[in-house]
């Protein structure tokens, strides 16, 4: 396990060198979108009006507010993943996005996705929106405003994280991992409680 700082945009190199239950920040540009976006973005056929390759997506739906031609935060918060997990693979394959940072983590199709496409899932700390609106220095800018709260944000940050490397480019997922360790555990856990194995789920 390691400890990063990294600068976006990454290249495939990058990727490659992050391992499961590394500890990453991220100094640079972060694009925010969310269930909207993607399904404006893939199921609607608009095509992204900025080039997202390199650049990690963080799954958000931002409270902002526009004072003049800026805008500016309120609170920036982190949303759960798994609802876009079917745009993930296409994120990858047609745009070059290299990072998802979210919440709960991904299903398979988007863990061989990003080994295919060297790509990672980074999970943020839940509940820690505020922390979260600091190390976002700026809103550059908001492309398809009319969307708004679930536009794409072009996000200046600073050191956001940390973050830990729970899906990586070679197939490993920290959520199954852990899922295999507490099935590991259950028939010591049932007999301490007493239970009979038959009782056990399959």
């Amino acid at each position: 396990m390691s400890q990063r700082n990294l600068s976006s945009p990454f290249d495939e190199t990058t990727i490659r060198s992050l391992h499961v239950g590394d500890i990453v920040t991220i100094t640079g540009r972060v694009f925010g979108m969310r269930d909207k976006t993607l399904i404006h973005m893939f199921d609607e056929r608009h095509k992204s009006p900025v080039d997202l390759k390199g650049y990690p997506i963080l799954h958000t739906a931002p409270s902002l507010k526009k004072v003049g031609r800026r805008w500016e935060k309120i609170i920036i918060g982190t949303t759960t993943s798994t609802r876009m997990n079917r745009f993930t693979p296409l994120l990858l394959e047609q745009y070059g996005v290299r990072a998802i940072i979210g919440k709960s983590g991904l299903y398979q199709d988007s863990l061989d996705a990003m080994k295919r496409f060297s790509a990672c899932y980074l999970a943020i700390v839940g509940g820690a929106a505020a922390l979260e609106t600091v190390q976002i220095e700026d809103v550059e800018k908001v492309y398809w405003p009319e969307l708004h709260p679930e536009a794409i944000y072009q996000f200046r940050v600073k050191e956001l994280g940390p973050l830990i490397v729970a899906m990586d480019s070679y197939g490993r997922s920290l959520y199954d991992e852990v899922r295999l360790s507490v099935r590991r555990q259950l028939p010591c856990v049932y007999q301490k409680l007493g239970i009979a194995n038959e009782s056990l789920p399959g």
